[in-house]
């Protein structure tokens, strides 16, 4: 069993690590660009809008989505039955509502006297955010992750540092975004305080998850719907793992093309390996029609990204976007189809949670209702 789990972790970093480097090294591309750090230099000159790309792109996730939600909310509708709280919102919850209120009011203004404390501000937000979710998901079912589960829970800082470092590294092949107001910063300096807010990422989303799936109606009509059960799952496993790879690979060749394969490949590549190796994955429950846990991840991570843009248009220091074909219509600095990127990663969030944070740790993510 250890040489099953060291096989497929070892698979996994060298098929999500190696091989976007190893396809711009086949193609002659300079290696150096790709592990500058801290990483300043612009060099992907990215193509400008184009209304038929993103009309083309509006109408596939319309597609994708929409039914989804129109079906969800129709079941809402339907469903009469009272969600009964079972417990009281917590002082460390109001806590975390009073330092959400004084983090946002000053990054937003700028005093100052806290000057010092300004490029963590985001930060306390967020640590704010993840106090206040879980305190509600407390006084819905009377336990949360903070409570019930706090080795677990701290756990999933540490990955979750690890993990959005990961998609730094991705974004070096296609530079969707860029940091503003980090000139001048050191090396160590850069590390510490990227790593900061990074460690916040799965604590959000998964804490916004737990709230959504477990203290609400939201997704329950999506528990019988239709059924994706493939004859043959390692094969098809095995060929997406393949097309993914190669997306991978070809990220610094073509990135404007390629782009938004930095969200969904990873998300494909771990599920493949899972599906060789055996393993019941994230997409299992699909088999028996079951898509709520899909649709309440996506729509776990589209809230925080909505928080995580709101939160970051007034930040000292900030993040900007360049996205080819797509960037228009922005909602703060990210364009309109740059959220569709959100409803994968909801996926991927519990995918790297279940494989990295929870095997020792109060149960498997993967499992969970």
């Amino acid at each position: 069993m250890k040489t099953r789990r060291l096989s497929f972790s070892v698979a996994m970093l060298f098929l999500l690590v190696v091989i976007p480097l190893l396809g711009a090294c086949l193609w002659g591309l300079p290696v150096s660009r790709y592990l500058e750090f801290p990483p300043t230099t612009q060099y992907v000159e990215h193509a400008p809008f184009s209304p038929w790309v993103f009309a083309f792109l509006l109408l596939g996730t319309c597609l994708v989505v929409l039914p989804f939600v129109a079906w969800d909310l129709f079941h809402a509708s339907l469903d009469r039955e009272r969600i009964v709280t079972a417990a009281f919102f917590p002082r460390w919850g109001w806590a975390g509502v009073i330092l959400g209120i004084v983090a946002w009011v000053l990054a937003w203004t700028r005093q100052p006297w806290c000057a010092a404390v300004q490029p963590h501000l985001f930060s306390f937000q967020w640590l704010a955010y993840i106090l206040v979710v879980n305190a509600l998901k407390y006084r819905k079912t009377g336990e949360c992750m903070v409570t019930h589960r706090t080795r677990y829970w701290l756990t999933l800082f540490v990955v979750s540092a690890v993990f959005w470092w990961f998609f730094e590294y991705l974004n070096r092949f296609v530079q969707n975004w860029y940091y503003e107001g980090a000139e001048g910063v050191g090396p160590l300096e850069y590390f510490l305080r990227a790593t900061i807010p990074f460690s916040t990422v799965l604590p959000a989303v998964l804490g916004t998850y737990e709230l959504l799936a477990e203290g609400t109606r939201t997704g329950r009509g999506l528990e019988g719907l239709f059924s994706i059960c493939p004859r043959r799952p390692r094969l098809l496993a095995g060929l997406a793992l393949a097309a993914a790879v190669m997306g991978l690979a070809g990220l610094g060749i073509w990135p404007d093309f390629l782009f938004p394969l930095l969200w969904i490949s990873p998300l494909v590549i771990i599920v493949g390996l899972q599906g060789l190796f055996g393993r019941p994955t994230l997409l299992s429950p699909l088999a028996d029609g079951n898509w709520r846990r899909v649709y309440v991840l996506a729509l776990s991570a589209l809230i925080c990204g909505f928080f995580w843009e709101m939160w970051n248009f007034y930040s000292d220091p900030k993040w900007l976007y360049s996205v080819p074909f797509v960037h228009r219509f922005q909602i703060f600095e990210m364009p309109l189809l740059g959220y569709a990127g959100y409803l994968p990663f909801g996926l991927e969030c519990a995918v790297i949670a279940d494989v990295f944070a929870s095997r020792k740790a109060d149960g498997r993510l993967g499992t969970e209702s």
